[in-house]
């Protein structure tokens, strides 16, 4: 399952989402200032990734995803967007539209 925050529009300073998951993975895509929580999940023969790409530290948090529950058997993805072609052949960082 892939939840992308990439281009959410956001009303609140914090989302939960309850997870109760069995086996593959759990992707979660995000942009600059979003920030996922992942202490109070607890794993069971599972593992937490988190690849975060290079940001300005004066970056504010504008949304804090907490993950709580349980998740057995698989793995937890925390990662920025995916560069374009052409952005992987000049080796450019992944950039958000103006306004973001």
């Amino acid at each position: 399952m892939t939840l992308d925050f990439t281009e959410a529009v956001i009303t609140h300073d914090t989302l939960r989402i309850d997870v109760g998951m069995a086996g593959k993975t759990l992707t979660l895509v995000t942009r600059p200032g979003i920030v996922v929580d992942t202490d109070g999940l607890q794993l069971v023969h599972s593992w937490v990734k988190y690849r975060q790409a290079p940001t300005n530290p004066d970056t504010p948090v504008t949304l804090r995803v907490e993950l709580v529950g349980l998740r057995a058997h698989g793995s937890v993805v925390v990662r920025p967007p995916r560069r374009t072609f052409g952005q992987w052949l000049q080796r450019r960082l992944t950039s958000l539209p103006a306004g973001n």
